[in-house]
């Protein structure tokens, strides 16, 4: 397996970001967001952000447009923190994963639950 510069770029960043999220970036809109992963291209110009957002898809929207705000300053930080040539361009995606989990869960109860209703009676 060979390992890409671009895959130890996003691991660095997917951290700045966390970072900031916690300790700079006083948005109310994003509150209760995770970055869950980022991807970057091989040239290193852009990065896919992915997050989740905790209490549902209403807060989807203004996270969407907290990030929006935020993105040049979220972009210099990164700069200046991991001195990198090129900062990509941010691009952040809402990632659907949890809920599709979360669906797959609910279902799985669902059967659980037939079954031993059928099993009961």
């Amino acid at each position: 397996m060979r390992f890409r510069r671009a895959d130890r770029v996003e691991g660095l960043i997917q951290k700045e970001l966390c970072d900031l999220l916690v300790t700079k970036i006083k948005d109310p809109r994003l509150d209760f967001v995770t970055i869950t992963r980022v991807n970057i291209t091989d040239d290193l110009r852009s990065a896919h952000i992915y997050f989740s957002v905790a209490k549902g898809q209403e807060r989807l929207v203004s996270a969407l447009d907290g990030f929006k705000s935020a993105a040049g300053f979220m972009k210099r930080k990164i700069s200046h923190r991991l001195e990198l040539r090129h900062v990509p361009e941010l691009k952040f995606v809402y990632d659907e994963s949890f809920d599709r989990a979360d669906a797959m869960n609910r279902i799985f109860k669902t059967i659980h639950d037939e079954n031993s209703m059928k099993r009961a009676g």
